[in-house]
């Protein structure tokens, strides 16, 4: 039964890949360094299959003294966006929309969650998804759940592997905005990166 619950696991968790092989520098990253407008923010995204409901994905990110996407075993790349650790750095408002965009399409769609945070809150979270590498293969929500649970104010989230159960637990908070993104291409979020201007 245990090697049955395993293997429904990981079929559900196979939106999570291998994260990439190509690490850029410190120097490179710091380089890519988006400064956002407006307050501190957490945003979870959350990609969830048209069809079953079932989450594929699970991105947290961070908008504080930098913007950050934490892409845990993600398959998000780009040549113009630095990747270090599983963070793609030099997130502008376009390539947030890149990002959503790459992962919608006709057998998915992109749950946004925003909540604004504390300055003091969003750094921590910034400095925890710097330190957290890379990340393996379908652990893309435990991570995150991981590092929610290290921000005050987040200790009450708990761990799993499921992103639409981390998903639930975040529409629950008060204080948070969502939002839901669909689009009708086919293919895999590669096939839809495309590239974003500023």
């Amino acid at each position: 039964m245990r090697i049955v619950a395993t293997l429904a696991l990981v079929a559900v968790l196979s939106g999570c890949a291998v994260s990439s092989p190509f690490e850029a520098t410190p120097e490179e990253a710091a380089a890519k360094a988006y400064v956002p407008e407006g307050p501190p923010k957490l945003t979870l995204f959350t990609m969830v299959n048209n069809t079953t409901g079932a989450g594929g994905h699970t991105a947290l990110m961070v908008s504080g003294s930098q913007q950050v996407i934490f892409d845990p075993a993600g398959s998000f790349q780009h040549q113009l966006v630095a990747e270090r650790g599983d963070v793609l750095y030099g997130i502008s408002p376009a390539w947030v929309q890149a990002y959503k965009s790459a992962h919608a399409r006709n057998s998915h769609h992109v749950v946004t969650q925003e909540i604004v945070v504390t300055p003091e809150q969003a750094e921590i979270a910034l400095q925890l998804v710097q330190q957290n590498g890379a990340v393996a293969g379908a652990f893309c929500t435990r991570s995150t759940t991981a590092i929610l649970r290290q921000v005050p104010g987040f200790e009450s989230i708990e761990p799993t592997f499921y992103p639409v159960q981390l998903m639930e637990q975040i529409a629950a908070r008060p204080d948070v905005v969502m939002d839901r993104y669909y689009e009708d291409d086919e293919g895999n979020v590669r096939d839809g990166i495309v590239p974003a201007e500023g």
